[in-house]
């Protein structure tokens, strides 16, 4: 198998938001990554309309959602000192070939018949502990693959990977789904990983080994350091107050196709489709965005992105209606987060880097979690329309309070957190 070079290989000839492509290593991560998330976009499809299937629940429903966030909450951290105590390729890999384990496990069930709600919960979450796993891992690591310089170019391809398989991969699930069953879908995603393991067994990174420290003691710097930075306390209660808010567009989307709409399977994902669509074209401006508004001003947009999309999304009465709320949503989604991820790079230290991003991640999707339970519980007490006026009212009164007490750190663009200092 041929070793993909590190940065320090690559030949150094620059360019603006590209520039991260003339990295092998990028390249070929970049590749196997959209190929592994069109296949967790057709299991996430799949899982949350099997759902719509099994119950009436909106509470259940929403757990779909939760149970894929609740272990990066619950676990974030101790991934985060993991990727900082271990090889990062190596933790990536253990935690790609545990997916497809659980994937293939959850199409045999399926396939068999034997599937219920909570056993489609357990499957679901046995993919979060991985997806937690994976994911401070791979984070830390983008540095390895492109160096400081490319950096903000990087994690923003990176989002362009994820949403271009946003766009594809629900209307690819939804016609799997409708043309065989949903078994098949979990199939392919089990399959999807195996491209991405290859490219990991095959990358070979330059750098220093880690320095091991317990367990315990290594979360607690990490701990430390976000709590005494003033910063990124800021950082994380934007991303807490975000999660939060929109799980109720995200873990209400399949109750309200199904059961208010009476949409099908390859209706709900071309609707999610559009979800990526409206990512994608957020993407290409993010960058020059917060570069000259600030992120405050784009974490502002975001929230109110969102908060039109739940207000639309409550008064659809048919799915061209709530068209314009996804698009409007997925353009909301990869803004907000995507800034405040950047910005949370940028303030870490190399040394704990896996820690911090863990630490934000455990916040951010642990509102995501929480928030999808509450709305869920909400939908099934007052109904989908009330469920979706809530959250978008506490997104509205989060977004004024947090503007005054807890306003975004100002950062130049892809500077290095050792420039910057704290604030």
């Amino acid at each position: 198998m041929a070793r993909i070079l590190s940065p320090d290989s690559a030949p150094a000839h620059h360019g603006p938001a590209l520039a991260p492509f003339r990295h092998p290593a990028f390249r070929a991560i970049w590749t196997a990554n959209l190929i592994s998330n069109l296949g967790s976009m057709m299991q996430s499809v799949g899982a949350a309309w099997l759902m719509t299937e099994l119950t009436t629940s909106h509470r259940l429903i929403a757990l779909v959602q939760a149970s894929a966030s609740l272990p990066i909450m619950l676990l974030g951290v101790f991934a985060g000192a993991i990727a900082d105590n271990f090889d990062r390729r190596l933790v990536m890999l253990a935690a790609q070939i545990g997916m497809l384990v659980v994937s293939a496990a959850l199409s045999l069930m399926t396939w068999a018949g034997l599937i219920t709600p909570w056993l489609l919960l357990a499957c679901t979450l046995g993919v979060g502990i991985g997806t937690a796993l994976n994911s401070p891992a791979w984070q830390a690591s983008v540095r390895q693959q492109v160096g400081h310089a490319d950096l903000p170019q990087a994690i923003a391809l990176n989002t362009i990977s994820f949403n271009l398989a946003r766009c594809a991969g629900p209307g690819l699930g939804g016609l799997v789904i409708s043309l065989w069953n949903v078994a098949v879908g979990f199939a392919v995603n089990a399959v999807s990983y195996v491209a991405l393991i290859g490219v990991l067994l095959a990358w070979r990174p330059a750098h220093d080994p880690p320095r091991r420290q317990p367990m315990l003691p290594a979360i607690a710097a990490g701990i430390r350091h976000c709590a005494h930075d003033g910063a990124i306390r800021r950082v994380l209660a934007r991303g807490f107050a975000i999660g939060f808010g929109v799980a109720g567009y995200q873990a209400l989307v399949p109750s309200v196709v199904r059961g208010r709409l009476h949409g099908t399977e390859v209706e709900y994902g071309l609707l999610l489709g559009l979800f990526g669509i409206g990512s994608i074209g957020a993407a290409l401006f993010i960058s020059r965005a917060r570069r000259r508004f600030g992120a405050e001003a784009v974490i502002t947009v975001a929230t109110f992105a969102f908060i039109a999309a739940e207000l639309v999304l409550a008064g659809a009465h048919s799915l061209l209606g709530a068209a314009p709320a996804t698009f409007i949503a997925g353009a909301g989604w990869v803004t907000g987060l995507t800034t405040i991820n950047v910005t949370m790079q940028l303030r870490s230290p190399e040394a704990i880097l896996g820690r911090c991003l863990s630490i934000y991640q455990a916040v951010t999707f642990g509102g995501l979690a929480l928030g999808s339970w509450v709305w869920g519980s909400v939908a099934d007490w007052h109904g989908l329309p009330f469920a979706l006026h809530a959250s978008a009212g506490f997104l509205l009164v989060s977004l004024l309070a947090l503007r005054l007490i807890a306003p975004m750190p100002e950062a130049p663009g892809g500077a290095p957190p050792e420039i910057l200092g704290a604030t």
